[in-house]
């Protein structure tokens, strides 16, 4: 805690030590756009959610679309649904529960948000363990246990050290140790003020943990995206409510998923040539995307959807790899 009160990373999310707790608001916010996120990735997208809607209540009175598309490229799209419905239920609630069993009822809140909210916006004695306390507490106390499994036994280690009181400053000085000191790659042992105290450093294996289980290696789908233009406007649709990218707008596609390669008909019938091929990485698979493009396809049958002005294609909030299938359209008009 000494370390932190001189060392604590200045976020436009968090109070530094010694000022009044955050907006719970913001706390989640930044929690759930964290998730699986970088924070330099996530700085940009949580200014701009604040300026859109400032409160838990414009967020909860916000069209879906709009949400979706603020949230476009920050990936992992369910986190934008799970944070509708949350704002929703919290705004019907009247304000954030203030505990974390009852933040636990939350739609889409975690244990992990839950206990977080809980100790940094209201001050709560809860055990916070993201990425960075994982890594810290597994070479702590040396847990050999290879992940997911050992997180369990490193919970546990971390609630052992977990204090009643500033439990969000501690928290917070855990994840910056993480982030700053004890890094994934040549951890900065000679700076840390948990060195006395760490097993895997007296060891000499500190970069040894967390122990992680071999990976398995990715399956690469094959797809199509399909560019149908009209008048200066391009055909987008709505993705279904669940599943991959669900809710968010796309081109048209032929059924890709994280299971299986698509099928590759064409929505309607046309004149369509390959425009080229985008790749793109998700948590589970890698993808190959054809995209295909047809300067005038059959109004009669074409599927369900808007049409969204060329020039303004970057408004539309694409996801990351619809976005890139956009890019490479507009380069062979």
């Amino acid at each position: 805690m000494a370390w932190y009160d001189v060392n604590a990373r200045r976020l436009p999310w968090r109070a530094l030590p010694g000022e009044p707790a955050p907006d719970p608001y913001r706390v989640w916010l930044s929690e759930v756009m964290l998730q699986q996120t970088t924070v330099a990735a996530v700085r940009a997208y949580y200014a701009k959610f604040l300026e859109l809607w400032p409160t838990v209540d414009a967020l909860a009175a916000a069209a879906d679309a709009d949400v979706m598309a603020a949230w476009a490229g920050l990936g992992y799209y369910a986190r934008a649904r799970n944070l509708l419905a949350c704002a929703r239920e919290v705004a019907r609630r009247g304000g954030f529960p203030q505990t974390e069993a009852a933040l636990r009822e939350l739609p889409g809140l975690g244990a992990y948000t839950a206990a977080a909210v809980a100790a940094i916006a209201f001050g709560q004695r809860a055990v916070v363990v993201d990425a960075n306390v994982e890594r810290v507490v597994s070479r702590l106390f040396a847990i050999g246990e290879p992940l997911p499994g050992g997180r369990t036994a490193i919970r546990a280690e971390t609630d052992t050290i977990t204090p009643d009181a500033r439990a969000g400053d501690f928290a917070q000085a855990m994840m910056d140790l993480g982030s700053s000191i004890c890094t994934v790659k040549s951890p900065r042992c000679l700076l840390c003020p948990l060195a006395d105290a760490c097993a895997a450093r007296v060891a000499g294996t500190a970069e040894a943990y967390p122990v992680k289980a071999a990976k398995k290696a990715k399956p690469t789908r094959s797809g199509t995206a399909f560019w149908i233009e009209q008048d200066g406007a391009v055909l987008l649709v709505q993705r279904e409510g669940k599943g991959m990218l669900g809710g968010m707008r796309a081109l048209p596609d032929d059924g890709w998923s994280a299971r299986a390669d698509g099928h590759r008909t064409p929505p309607v019938t046309g004149e369509w040539r390959s425009a080229g091929v985008v790749r793109h990485g998700f948590t589970h698979f890698d993808l190959e995307l054809q995209l295909m493009l047809c300067p005038g396809a059959d109004c009669a049958t074409l599927p369900v959807g808007e049409f969204w002005p060329v020039d303004a294609i970057e408004a539309a909030g694409l996801p990351t790899v619809f976005a890139k299938a956009a890019r490479l359209a507009l380069a062979h008009r």
